[in-house]
């Protein structure tokens, strides 16, 4: 058993001074007291909850659709000792092929893998996000256009099977051919979001009015929002129940939108994802994403033909940038850890803390400065 003072952001979704108990892998017990109890360095400490990144691609050297054992347990390792505690990978537009070797791969890797400290995978990785194949052409992005699928409830079940039922969000373009249907009769089964699409405003109600309540990184891969054509971002905005992705690395998104986004949605409705390629934690030069190849300088990640490959960024960095386009760090905070989590319906296993919970604990000074990562109560940073 061992103790953590300073200030604690609480799952009131603010900073309260106190103590946390950690005994084993778990929080036993949260304490409140007086800012003025704690020691002047107690009170300069940050206690967050571990982030929760629900889409992005790779990092370390390793892309998720590599689908081997390897990646799985680098990309896990990586993140976990950059505050990132619980993550869902991403796949790309790929053949239904390689989507099932991929899903299967990962699968068995979440129910028999440990990382150091005998921390198991399936700690960290709670599920797929499946970004393609069923998008538009058109706004294809960085996925390959050669395997754009028309959405396929079949499809998707096959899909689901091999990966033991971990496809937690599935990425569609709503106006796609069959899309509505296969909205329609899977929305109970999945969380469908409106990406890589052309669609307009009517055609996106219509989705979410179907079940469709999530967004795939807005802004990009998607037509843009005007007084007279609001399209998907207009559409999106105005339903309270939708919940919306952000890519604050600095390279997507202006900070005047990220700021305006976050007043014009609100706080409860904003998700940080990092959209992370293989790339991020490495140096500048040649890599790829979903099998294209892509070149990275700085946080900049491009295709041949000049077209934005995902970030070199993770989560934590991008909560961090965030912070400093503007957004209070609780907003930020909030956006990185519980929403994302109860996206994915993991609101009840982690993304604040609370008594009972796995201990995964970052300490951090006021300016986030990572200073320690505690994962199931064992410190791997």
């Amino acid at each position: 058993m061992f103790k953590l003072k300073g200030m604690i952001y609480t799952d009131k979704m603010y900073f309260e001074a106190g103590e946390i108990t950690i005994e084993g892998s778990n929080i036993s017990q949260i304490k409140l007291c007086a800012e003025e109890d704690l020691t002047a360095e107690e009170s300069e400490r940050y206690l967050l909850p571990g982030l929760v990144d629900i889409h992005f691609h790779g990092c370390a050297g390793y892309d998720f659709c590599d689908g081997t054992t390897e990646a799985v347990r680098a990309i896990a390792s990586y993140e976990v000792t950059h505050g990132i505690t619980t993550i869902c990978p991403a796949t790309m537009t790929l053949s239904e092929d390689m989507l099932t070797n991929i899903c299967t791969v990962y699968a068995d890797a979440v129910q028999t893998e440990v990382l150091k400290q005998d921390i198991a995978v399936s700690e960290i990785v709670k599920g797929i996000y499946l970004e393609g194949p069923f998008i538009s052409e058109n706004k294809k992005g960085a996925q390959n256009p050669a395997y754009i699928h028309k959405p396929d409830r079949e499809m998707l079940m096959r899909l689901q099977e091999a990966a033991q039922g971990l496809i937690k969000i599935v990425a569609i373009a709503p106006e796609t051919d069959g899309a509505m249907d296969c909205i329609k009769a899977c929305s109970k089964e999945f969380r469908f979001s409106i990406a890589h699409t052309c669609a307009d405003y009517e055609t996106t109600r219509e989705a979410i009015e179907s079940g469709v309540y999530h967004v795939t990184h807005l802004y990009n891969a998607m037509p843009p929002f005007t007084h007279r054509q609001p399209g998907v971002i207009g559409a999106v905005a105005e339903n309270p129940l939708t919940e919306a992705e952000l890519i604050c690395d600095g390279i997507h998104i202006h900070p005047s939108v990220v700021r305006n986004t976050f007043q014009w949605f609100g706080i409860q409705r904003m998700i940080l994802i990092s959209d992370s390629m293989m790339a991020t934690g490495m140096a500048d030069g040649d890599y790829a994403l979903g099998g294209q190849p892509v070149r990275v300088k700085g946080n900049l990640a491009l295709l041949a033909d000049g077209t934005i490959a995902g970030s070199a960024t993770n989560l934590y960095d991008c909560m961090r940038t965030a912070v400093q386009m503007g957004i209070p760090v609780e907003d930020a905070i909030r956006a990185a850890t519980y929403n994302p989590a109860r996206a994915v319906g993991l609101a009840a296993e982690c993304g604040s803390l609370k008594e009972g919970r796995s201990a995964d604990i970052l300490v951090t000074d006021k300016s986030l400065l990572l200073q320690e990562v505690l994962k199931c109560g064992r410190r791997v940073l």
